[in-house]
């Protein structure tokens, strides 16, 4: 049994002074307020020393692991020692549950990542399932991102789907003239920033990708209903257009990651669809794409969620800069990584925030003078898994 005290509790409402949370085994015992303390004399004492208490993060987008597992063009680490290494760097960030965002391409052609073929996809796939019946610090899930011209890979998502091996499924089209490429210069930008190649050979890639076979509409909406049948949440993808939202929809949609502006960002929330942002967007105050600014999105009240998209450090800066930075309410930044996450995922029946019978994903965030957050604890079903001391000598 731990008390964690002294701290701001993080709760599912407001930001409570003057209480204290009792974890006991995996789950959340109490929250009471402070002079009770004496009524659990056998639990351990965890020192908020007036830091925040929050639930630990959800990142439900995060292609991470592939920086990870192939660190170099021509390199390729092993997935169960990548999978090792990548959590004891999330749970230093304050990343409890990692939705691992795979990409299944027919053909990446901006990168060509070795991770990205469907052996070492597949590969991967069945090392995040092992993870769940091994010794592990973070809960590992598996995200699905799945390019709709890939359609000689469809059976085997639809298997990975029936197995149990998926846990949020997402549908992306990046065709150049649409999406996050709807400006072609910014595709060729990006191609050449990748690449050594010409304005002619960009001409021929552009015309080929405009070209390629993709899966019809009824066929996304077979694949869809087969992961909603599951309970897997099935979200779209950089979404520039509010018919296309009405088309997602159909599919039973409930996600659109990366809205492309503002306009569609706010008519996703008006159809009830969680909406996602990028929090390096944030740190680097707008997007790298030149599309949406996820500061200005979240400030207008279009965006819910907030994922690390490439890099984990960003969740928690993000936070604390949307507030000070922006002036947004610093409880609503929380809910962007914690509860809003879990709901948008199915998940929020045992995480996301701070409520008694849920389970103890618990983060201790002090700041330093300068504003720096400091993560000084974490704790993951009710395990201690982390104490941090920063020191200045």
């Amino acid at each position: 049994m731990y008390i964690i005290h002294n701290g701001k509790i993080v709760t599912e409402q407001t930001i409570l002074e003057g209480f204290v949370v009792v974890v006991e085994g995996e789950l959340i015992r109490a929250i009471i307020p402070k002079e009770q303390i004496g009524d659990y004399p056998e639990a351990r004492l965890i020192d908020a020393r007036g830091g925040y208490i929050s639930p630990g993060f959800i990142d439900i987008h995060s292609d991470y692991i592939e920086t990870i597992a192939s660190p170099r063009p021509t390199s390729m680490m092993d997935f169960d020692i990548s999978l090792r290494e990548a959590e004891k760097i999330l749970i230093s960030h304050g990343i409890t549950t990692m939705f691992h965002s795979l990409s299944f391409y027919k053909e990446d052609v901006f990168s060509h990542k070795p991770m990205r073929n469907p052996t070492n996809i597949q590969r991967m796939v069945d090392a995040i399932e092992t993870t769940h019946n091994r010794l592990h610090l973070i809960r590992h899930r598996l995200h699905a991102r799945f390019e709709i011209d890939n359609i000689d890979e469809v059976d085997q998502l639809v298997k990975n789907i029936e197995d149990g091996k998926v846990h949020l499924l997402s549908f992306m089209d990046h065709t150049p003239g649409q999406g996050q490429y709807r400006n072609l210069e910014v595709y060729r930008e990006t191609l050449k920033g990748y690449r050594d190649i010409s304005d002619e050979d960009v001409n021929v890639l552009i015309a080929e990708r405009q070209s390629m076979e993709c899966l019809t509409t009824q066929k996304i909406k077979e694949v869809a209903d087969i992961a909603r049948a599951h309970g897997i949440a099935v979200a779209s993808h950089d979404d520039d257009d509010i018919k296309k939202l009405d088309l997602v929809k159909s599919f039973g949609t409930t996600i659109s990651e990366f809205p492309i502006t503002l306009e569609v960002a706010a008519k996703a929330k008006e159809l009830g669809i969680h909406t996602i942002a990028g929090a390096p967007n944030v740190m680097l105050g707008g997007s790298h794409s030149g599309n949406l600014s996820a500061a200005e999105a979240i400030s207008q009240g279009c965006m819910d969620i907030l994922c690390s998209d490439y890099y984990p450090p960003a969740l928690l800066h993000a936070v604390f800069d949307l507030h000070e930075k922006y002036g947004n309410n610093l409880h609503e930044m929380f809910m962007m990584v914690t509860l809003n996450p879990a709901k948008a995922v199915k998940m929020d029946d045992e995480l996301g925030s701070i409520k008694v019978g849920k389970r103890a994903d618990l983060l201790v965030i002090e700041r330093m003078d300068d504003g720096y957050p400091m993560l000084t604890t974490t704790m993951v079903n009710g395990v201690l898994i982390t104490t941090t001391n920063y020191r200045i000598k």
